[in-house]
């Protein structure tokens, strides 16, 4: 029987075990032992005399009871037979045949001289052996199979001439009873223990082995360990105890991954964040510091500082922005507002806006829409401004061409529309390309680097267009620049009355 049994089907076949198979070994061992008793009553000895009946050396085991009584009888008739005339004594010899289911008939002649048991000897008294029929050993005697006495004789001669003949006289019946309890109270007692010890291992192995393998897994998860695995293919408790065991183990252990990753992100955002913060407040800090100096003697060194110092608060500020929204993308609380909007007019106001900064760092700007001008999405204008913000950001950031290019293109999917934002800046290796919208992962690791950056811009685009029910994704080719592409449903007036 496996583990795989229910446990509720487990107490009952213990139940009926332990009630069921000591009854049925003790029914056989009842039989076998009645068999093993009868057999050695008929069976194992070989006929010397009988009177009624024949007696067989079958009756050994029976005799062997009262061979001892009969060898110190003997004894005493061969070298001092007026003992036997004592009656004292013969009450004593008595008590001690009456231990072994047996009691003593002395004959004197042809009269009964003295009896252990009256009644009984009155029954068959005339029926006992002639003098001089004593038994050759201590394992032979008379059976009377209907009185089912066994009868050993002893014969001697009294003091005043007379022959004698003592009788030891066997009880068979209660003999075999004494025999049939002592072997059937064994059996019982076998049987017993044999039960209860299958029944131990059964349930150690059904119950406690695997309840202890728990036990040791969960002492492992306290210490820390996730690694410990339980594994079964069973159906019953214990193997759903098992798989939920295992659930529990690879989310603790995912969450604390998780966690541990949260943690040093967390670590690499502050120091993200302090280094990109110390470069435009050392900056400003400079150049504030060159205006109270006197540096900036002229009006056209004034405006350079002026601007450079609003520049440098200005990516200060972004910096700030882009923590305010991770925070908001940790705790799922970015803020929407979504509208109905025209794509057509969206994006040339997102042009117009983004064209003049990049104009200003001989960047050009390609802009085609090929969808639609009637064309609506719904979505957070904010939001979506800020995805292309950041897109546009990243790709000013990583600019290494004399000449830089920007494309963004409107294309048409049927129910969705597409947008392409390329660049023909430094591009992303292939290694890079998969991880860039992870938080806090950035392709320029140098904290020397002057792009600068928290590496959490393209994670928060990600997020805002999965909110829009969108998807985004890069190709990239080093050296050779980088698009973003990402996909927004439209929107239909058929969807609105469903």
């Amino acid at each position: 029987m496996g583990i795989a049994m229910k446990f509720r089907t487990k107490l009952i076949i213990t139940f009926l075990i332990v009630i069921l198979l000591p009854i049925f070994l003790s029914g056989v061992a009842f039989v076998a032992v009645g068999a093993m008793v009868l057999h050695n009553s008929d069976m194992n000895f070989q006929i010397e005399i009988s009177d009624d009946s024949t007696l067989s050396d079958s009756l050994v085991s029976l005799s062997n009871t009262t061979n001892n009584l009969y060898i110190r009888l003997g004894n005493i008739a061969e070298k001092d037979a007026q003992k036997l005339e004592d009656r004292d004594f013969l009450e004593e010899v008595n008590g001690d045949a009456l231990q072994v289911s047996s009691y003593i008939v002395v004959r004197k002649g042809t009269e009964e001289y003295y009896s252990g048991s009256e009644e009984m000897s009155r029954r068959f008294f005339s029926r006992l052996p002639a003098y001089g029929f004593e038994n050759q050993d201590s394992y032979s005697g008379f059976y009377y199979n209907d009185a089912q006495k066994l009868v050993k004789q002893i014969d001697f001669v009294f003091s005043d001439g007379d022959e004698g003949s003592l009788f030891l006289v066997t009880r068979v019946n209660s003999v075999v009873s004494k025999s049939f309890l002592i072997y059937l109270f064994s059996a019982i007692v076998f049987i017993l223990v044999l039960t209860s010890i299958v029944l131990t291992q059964w349930v150690y192995k059904g119950f406690f082995e695997p309840i202890n393998r728990l036990n040791v897994a969960m002492q492992q998860i306290a210490e820390g360990n996730f690694e410990y695995s339980l594994t079964s293919e069973d159906t019953n408790e214990i193997g759903e105890l098992y798989r939920n065991y295992e659930d529990m183990r690879l989310r603790l252990k995912e969450s604390t991954e998780e966690k541990i990753q949260n943690e040093r992100q967390n670590r690499e955002l502050v120091s993200n964040i302090s280094h990109d913060l110390k470069t435009p407040i050392t900056a400003i800090k400079g150049y504030v510091e060159g205006i109270m100096d006197g540096v900036a003697d002229t009006p056209e060194k004034m405006d350079r500082y002026i601007k450079t110092i609003y520049t440098k608060a200005n990516d200060m500020n972004r910096l700030i922005n882009e923590l305010t929204y991770y925070s908001g993308i940790d705790s799922n609380r970015i803020p929407y507002n979504f509208h109905r909007i025209n794509l057509a007019e969206f994006f040339q106001d997102c042009v117009e806006d983004v064209g003049l900064d990049l104009e200003s760092k001989n960047i050009e700007l390609n802009y085609s829409n090929l969808v639609d001008p009637d064309t609506r999405i719904i979505a957070d204008p904010e939001q979506l401004k800020k995805v292309i913000d950041n897109i546009v950001g990243n790709s000013i950031k990583y600019m290494d061409k004399p000449k830089g290019v920007i494309n963004i293109r409107i294309l048409d999917e049927v129910d969705s529309v597409r947008v392409e934002i390329e660049d023909n800046g430094k591009g992303i290796s292939s290694r890079d390309l998969g991880k860039i919208f992870e938080r806090f992962y950035r392709t320029d690791t140098s904290r020397n680097s002057s792009t600068g950056g928290s590496g959490i811009g393209l994670s928060i685009v990600k997020k805002i267009i999965e909110d829009h029910g969108g998807y985004i994704w890069a190709t990239s080719r080093e050296g050779e620049g980088t698009c973003l592409h990402f996909v927004i449903r439209k929107y239909r007036e058929a969807e609105e009355n469903e």
